[in-house]
């Protein structure tokens, strides 16, 4: 038995996410799917982690154990011969048996692109948010310091999510403007919550706005309540960019 680590990108546009879904195209399902053809095994891919419909990845990781004999670069080159054009394997490696692309894994980084100006973009419609109303930035900035370390992101997770434990910590956080007038939040932690970044993103943006200040968002880190301004933002802007391990 062998064990083969992807990694890979993809645009999330097209797809109910990353993780397999009883009906709809999801990427776990396609690249299983090419492998089998490759293999004539039934084979089980294992991600670093879940994306949800319509969020992409520059970076994301997977496993897979098989008895093939397709060396490790074959892999990679098959696999894109025979996957779609939106999904693609940007290496693959084989690993010690004792790999496992979720629980090796030492930390994640996301980004999230906010395109930041009066009017919308054709190009960029689902690759990045656009906020339309000027965004103070500097208050962003002083905002999202706050989220370093370990904290209950209770605020912050899905609602009725059902794991052990709400608490996570989160090791580099960093906001910078950039050209064509996008804004890159970029955020790693040892793990992540369902929906975590998308309501944290979603939340700077009410305090860009101005319609909550840097220490309200404090308070609601530290309170773990989701009030009014707790807003998810969509999924199109955020990206899987690295997994470390």
């Amino acid at each position: 038995m062998r064990n083969i680590k992807l990694t890979i990108e993809y645009d999330g546009t097209n797809y109910l996410g990353w993780q397999k879904q009883p009906q709809g195209s999801t990427v776990q399902q396609e690249i299983e799917k090419a492998l089998k053809n490759m293999t004539e095994e039934n084979i089980n891919l294992l991600g670093s982690g879940r994306t949800d419909s319509g969020v992409h990845a520059f970076g994301q990781v997977a496993h897979f154990q098989t008895n093939s004999k397709i060396k490790a670069n074959e892999f990679q080159m098959g696999l894109n011969s025979s996957l779609p054009r939106d999904i693609t394997i940007l290496n693959a490696v084989e690993e010690d048996l004792k790999f496992h692309a979720q629980f090796s894994a030492k930390s994640k980084t996301y980004i999230y692109k906010i395109l930041n100006r009066p009017h919308p973009s054709a190009l960029l419609r689902r690759r990045a948010w656009f906020v339309p109303l000027e965004l103070d930035i500097d208050l962003m900035k002083r905002s999202a310091e706050y989220l370093i370390g370990e904290h209950d992101f209770k605020a912050f997770a899905q609602s009725g999510i059902d794991v052990k434990s709400t608490i996570r910590t989160v090791l580099k956080v960093s906001i910078d403007e950039k050209d064509n007038n996008l804004i890159l939040f970029r955020i790693e932690a040892t793990g992540f919550l369902k929906r975590m970044v998308r309501l944290i993103i979603g939340t700077l943006i009410q305090v860009g706005k101005g319609q909550i200040s840097p220490t309200d968002f404090l308070n609601i880190l530290e309170s773990g309540e989701k009030t009014k301004f707790v807003y998810c933002a969509p999924a199109q802007g955020l990206y899987l960019k690295e997994v470390k391990y």
